[in-house]
Order: C-alpha cells, then structure tokens, then sequence
C-alpha cells in the first residue's frame, strides 16, 4: 500500500492504481489513474490527494504538457501524449493505458479510466494518430473545455489528424469534455459513441462568462449544464462525427466556441441531449456547421446561432454531398466507406425550439429534413438573419404551438460585472410601456439587418410574428409555396414579469397579441404559385402579390384588407404598403 501526496508544476505526478476487484468494478479494476484534485476552484495546479491507495499502485513523473489559454497555463496530464514523432514516452501516463496495442501512429484496443481531476486520455499535438476501438471513462471534473483540461481526446495544432474510430468514450464531471479540436487540428471521430454527464459544481464556483474560468453554460442561453460532449475551437480547426452518436447530458453536444473558420460536421449520426435543456450544435463568429442525414434529439435546440456571420446547414446524407466533403475536409475515406455511407434525410426533435438566433447568420434545411419542435420553429431574438427552406424534396417544419417563426428582442440580460468580473447575476425584465416610434427607421422598407425568411416549393401551416420593439423588419418571401396562419406585427409578451438564473427556461417564451407594427414592420412577398391562407387578423407594412399568387381565407369565409384604414381589393399582380389590416369574416 501507499499513501501519498504530491503536486503536479514542472513534473506532472500521477497516481496510477492497479487495484484487485474488491477495491472497484471488475472491469475497472486495474490501471485507473485517481487520486488527483484541483488545488483551488478556478485554479490550475492538481495535487494527489492525502489518503490511502492500495493495490498495485504506480507512481509516474512525466514531463508538464503545459498548455496556455489567454491568461491561464494549465499543465496538462495524459495517459498518451503524441507528436509528430508518434508517442511521446516522457510526456505520457502509459500506465494508465491497458491493453491492446500501442505504436507511434495508432493506438488499437486501448482502456483508459481516469477518477483523478484534469486527467487527459489522450492529447495529439501537430501529429497524424489514429485510435481504434478505444475506451475511455472519465469521472471527476475537469477545468477548462476552452483548453481541453481534462477531456477524453484533444486534438491540437495545424498539422494534426486525428482519427477516433469505434471508440467508446464517457465522462462524468464538470467540464470533462469528451472530444476537443483545437489549433487548427482535424479530428475525424466515426463509428463512435461519446457521452458525457454533468458533475458537482464546486460549492465556491460562481458563474461566469470569462472563458478562463467558465464552468457552466450561461443560463442566459435558456440552458443549465456543466458539460458539454464536445468543442471545436482556435482558428481553422475541424471535427467531423460521420456514424457516431454524441450526446450531452445538458448544456451542448457539439459546440464551436471563438476562433475562426472553424468546420464542425456532422454525418449519418445521432446527436442530442439526455437531459431536459441542451442544444445539438453552436455556431459562433464565422463557423460552418453542417448537419447531413443525422437524428438530433435535443433538450431545447438543434443549433444555437450566435453569429456574427455563422453559416449552418441542414440536409440529406447525398453521395454527391459525401464526397465533395470527404475532400473539403480531408476525411480520409476510400471508395469503398464513402459507398457504403447510407443516403439519409436529417430529422430533429426538439423539446423546446428548433433554432434559436442569439446573433446574426444564415440558415439554410433543404433535402428531406423534418423538425418537429415544441415551440417555435425559428426564434430569433432581434438578429440579422438568412433563412433558406428549400421544400422541393420534402421538407417539414412542425411546430407544436404553431408558430414558425418568432422576433422577439434578445431577452438576455447580459453578465454583471462584479468586483472587476463578468459574473452571471443579471435579471431580464419585461418591459410595461408601449414602443415609441423611431421616425427614422421604414417599417415598409427591407433593410440589411432584418430578419429575412425564404421558402420555395413547400407546404407550411404555422403562425410567423414579429414581436420587436426597436427596428427590425420580418422579411417573408415564399416561392411557388403555401401558407396557411397568421402572418403579423405583434406585442410579445413573456410568461413571467423578471427572469434570472432561477427560471431560466422562461427565457424566449412569449405570448403574441397582433397589433399595427411601430418599429417591426412585416413584409410580405408572394412569389409565382403562391398563395397564402389567412387564418387570422394579421398586420402586415408592405405586401407583394405576384400575377399568378393568391390571398386566400379558409373555406367558407372571406378574407378582407385595408391599407392605412381604406378597404382595398386583393388583387393578383398588387404591391401595397403602408398599415395592412387583413381580417377573416
């Protein structure tokens, strides 16, 4: 036996214990690294713990992998440690990693469990590597998902590839990520499942949005968690899940976080969350994300877009589509894999909403993508957006309240900052007064920062509202389609008067009472084959009806419209603008 205490600085130290069965599980009952705690909450260091560890127990002092994130360096601990030489025998904890085979470019059949904090299962830096068939349980919290502090796999550099194939990787703790691309590494995880549960927060952390020392989803997101399956950030880095399964308990599957021309995919795989809140994808700053024939089922959204200019797609797993990625993305697949990827169509089921605008970017679902959703289709909180639906081959949104697309103004009432810190202690609260007009802004008038929607060859039946008090336009277009419902200015109320970290999830839930546009005009083109079924009163600024398009009320009633108070016929080939009132006798 032993009992031992030490510190990781210069020279990471680590306890590895190779217990008997008694001590734990029979499966796990050898080679697991442990004993490792966090100094301080929002520090870095690592000491071994005071107590007794018995069984076959190793002490390793391996070389500090030290990795710097804006103002904090962490000294990174892993039980395989590669660089462009293959392993890096100094650097690694290899014994914490049981069987199989290990050489310098592939590790097959490998075990790595780790009940220490901050312990890596594998860290490439500026290699080529590839992990077959490896298994990898982490349970205790990490530090840092922004640097990868105590994540199961982390790419790292411009000249990785990492391949993560058949793997099976679980994590239980805070911010103990599962897959982290970063620098402008590749990382390609197939035929693999990553799942990863929440932790105990510790009893001093306070939430945050500095990324140093963040721990938690901001709530202001409508989110709760501390972890999330997996994050794609630096500049140009990529991660690609082609027949994969990645799921977070909350917070997020696969987000993209800072950086730039970043590449997040997702290919013939199920993504989602196992809990109530969650998203499946985050796309931030000018990230492409794209979704092909995969299954999301999310706690709250398939996508959280944040802007400034994300781009996110969602669409069928083509052999054509396959292909041209397997290039673009340096995928590595032969001719063989890519015939032998399935064409699939994407379907989302979310708990919440579908998509959800907390800044501005562009969404494009074609193919035969199904989202059902609780709520609302798209919301979209006071954002400059692009939103494309291409129905021609089968699209379906399904909206649960029957709304499909929701303006309302961001409800995020920022972070605080307390004592020099950008703390999460804000409280949203719902305005009482009525807007005032802005005489600048043109309710009838299409702006560059509106919120813009587009759909072509497709059948819709849902209510869109724009509930924004400041100027912002709904922008509607509809090609050779169908829409029955409301299609309105509105009022926008939430459930409830505040909204804090306490009910998080009444962020984004709101009540719309139609009313003349002040500042949140709606306008309204009915392209050729068009037609639009008025189910109820709807205030629109301007309306465009092409020669062949229509304005409809339900069977067995009329429909009626006046421009600024003046009854005014509905005609084919009409353009109107001013304060549309179109009403169902």
């Amino acid at each position: 036996m032993a009992s031992t205490r030490g510190t990781s600085g210069n020279g990471a130290g680590t306890v590895t214990q190779r217990a008997k069965p008694s001590y734990r599980r029979a499966s796990r009952s050898d080679g697991v690294e442990t004993g490792q705690l966090l100094t301080e909450t929002g520090g870095t260091a690592t000491l071994i713990s005071a107590g007794v560890y018995r069984g076959d127990v190793v002490l390793t002092v391996a070389q500090a992998n030290a990795v710097t994130y804006e103002t904090l360096t962490f000294p990174f601990r892993q039980a395989l440690y590669v660089d462009s030489d293959g392993v890096v025998t100094a650097k690694s904890v290899l014994a914490g990693v049981l069987g199989g085979k290990v050489t310098h470019t592939l590790a097959k059949n490998v075990a790595i469990t780790s009940t220490g904090e901050c312990f890596d299962g594998v860290y490439v830096r500026d290699g080529s590597y590839t992990l077959q068939r490896p298994t990898i349980s982490l349970t205790g919290n990490g530090r840092c998902d922004f640097a990868g502090y105590g994540a199961a796999v982390v790419g790292d550099g411009a000249s990785t590839t990492l391949v993560v194939d058949g793997a099976r990787i679980a994590t239980k703790g805070v911010v103990r990520t599962g897959v982290i691309s970063n620098g402008g590494a590749n990382v390609i995880v197939k035929n693999s499942s990553v799942h990863t549960r929440n932790g105990v927060l510790p009893a001093d952390y306070h939430a945050t949005v500095e990324t140093p020392y963040m721990e938690s989803v901001p709530w202001m997101l409508g989110l709760d968690g501390n972890v999330r399956a997996a994050n794609l950030i630096g500049e140009k880095s990529r991660a690609t899940y082609l027949n994969s399964t990645v799921f977070s308990e909350t917070w997020g599957a696969l987000s993209v976080e800072g950086g730039s021309g970043l590449k997040l995919t997702t290919i013939n795989s199920q993504v989602g969350n196992t809990g109530e809140y969650g998203y499946g994808t985050y796309a931030i700053g000018d990230a492409v994300v794209r979704v092909l024939g995969s299954q999301f089922d999310v706690g709250s959204y398939a996508t959280i877009i944040a802007g400034p200019a994300a781009s996110v797609h969602y669409g069928d797993s083509t052999r054509e589509a396959v292909a041209a990625l397997n290039t673009e993305l340096e995928l590595g697949l032969s001719d063989t894999e890519l015939a032998a990827v399935p064409v699939r169509n994407t379907v989302v089921d979310s708990g919440h909403f579908g998509y959800m605008f907390f800044g501005a970017g562009t969404l494009k679902l074609d193919g035969g993508t199904v989202v059902n959703s609780e709520r609302s289709t798209f919301l979209n909180k006071g954002q400059q957006t692009s939103i494309t639906v291409d129905g021609s081959q089968g699209v379906r949104l399904n909206p649960r309240n029957g709304v499909i697309l929701q303006m309302i103004e961001l409800d995020d009432p920022g972070p605080v900052n307390v004592d020099g810190k950008m703390m999460n202690v804000g409280v949203y609260t719902e305005p009482t007064d009525d807007p005032a007009k802005d005489t600048a802004f043109d309710p009838t008038a299409v702006h560059p920062a509106d919120g813009a929607a587009t759909f072509t060859s497709i059948a819709l039946k849902g209510d869109f509202y724009n509930g924004m008090r400041n100027g912002k336009n709904m922008v509607l277009t509809f090609e050779e389609s169908t829409v029955r419902g409301v299609l309105s200015a509105s009022k926008a109320q939430h459930r409830v008067s505040t909204i804090d970290s306490s009910n998080f999830y009444e962020l984004g839930q709101v009540t719309n009472t139609v009313q003349a546009a002040v500042n949140n005009g709606v306008i309204v083109q009915l392209n050729s084959g068009s037609a639009w079924t008025v189910t109820g009163t709807s205030h629109l600024t301007r309306l465009i009806v092409a020669a062949d398009a229509a304005v409809k009320a339900p069977s067995g009633k009329s429909v009626t419209m006046t421009v600024d108070g003046t009854a005014t016929a509905i005609e084919a080939g009409g353009t109107y603008s001013g304060a549309i009132v179109l009403t169902i006798g």
